[in-house]
């Protein structure tokens, strides 16, 4: 394995990057500084919204590339280098068929904050992890008739996979369709996901696929994993990530990240 071409790392948050109780390591900032040094960029790429995957890398937010939303938009700072909106009679036509799955609680994903209409309380609680600006409303469809929506993400309790996918799966000719974790599923334009918003930045940076090592732990890290010259699963993973990816490396609360950017590091 010769990474000593690489010039961008790409990593997914959740489950990979960070560990179960949500944060990045000092260690991964250590090793920042490091990458830096040897002219290599970071992209932090994930279903999160974009104020809350800066919130996790705060001091460096502005010296990063950050892939939000699963893909529906790219920022560098505050500039916005692309964005991909889900048409919103899609929306219109989804929420209804949400809204009558059990236990589904459901969030429109958009530029300036998140949208949700559930009075859970512990949803609320728990969905604040992932979402650092949001807004309770009434009704999420005059949302959607009025703000742009980058995706909605549906959460549940056991299983989204399980419970929410088999419920819309036959719209998977119309839209993007993501299980992003245990409990998160994520809908999206059909052009919008990590890997084109990936291959986008690649191509602004004049960085190619083999210049460009990613890791990854779920079904929403497949298309970016595909547009790597290396890519590492998480020891985490779910088994389709761990049989898709190049390599494998040790599991979010073991430095799974860290240790292969050490090697990286000491291979330059």
């Amino acid at each position: 394995m010769d990474l000593s071409k690489i010039k961008l790392v790409v990593s997914d948050m959740d489950g990979t990057l960070l560990n179960s109780n949500h944060q990045v390591s000092n260690q991964f900032f250590d090793i920042f500084k490091k990458l830096q040094q040897k002219n290599i960029l970071f992209c932090a790429a994930s279903g999160r919204q974009h104020n809350s995957i800066v919130e996790r890398l705060d001091k460096i937010k502005d010296e990063i590339y950050v892939i939000a939303e699963n893909g529906g938009v790219a920022k560098k700072g505050e500039e916005i280098l692309l964005s991909n909106f889900l048409n919103a009679d899609k929306i219109l036509k989804i929420l209804p068929i949400l809204r009558e799955i059990n236990g589904a609680n459901i969030v429109l994903c958009c530029d300036d904050a998140a949208y949700i209409e559930s009075k859970d309380a512990r949803f609320i609680d728990l969905f604040q992890e992932y979402y650092a600006s949001f807004e309770v409303v009434d009704d999420l469809m005059e949302i959607a008739e009025k703000i742009p929506v980058y995706k909605v993400a549906v959460f549940h309790y056991e299983s989204s996979e399980e419970f929410i996918h088999p419920k819309i799966k036959h719209l998977e000719n119309e839209i993007l369709l993501k299980v992003s974790g245990q409990n998160w599923l994520d809908i999206s334009d059909e052009k919008s996901n990590k890997g084109i918003a990936l291959n986008y930045l690649q191509n602004l940076l004049n960085i190619t696929k083999e210049q460009t090592i990613v890791f990854g732990d779920y079904h929403n890290d497949i298309e970016m994993m595909q547009q790597a010259g290396f890519s590492f699963a998480m020891k985490n993973a779910h088994k389709d990530i761990t049989a898709l990816a190049d390599f494998s490396t040790e599991s979010n609360d073991n430095f799974g990240v860290e240790r292969v950017l050490e090697k990286l590091i000491a291979s330059l």
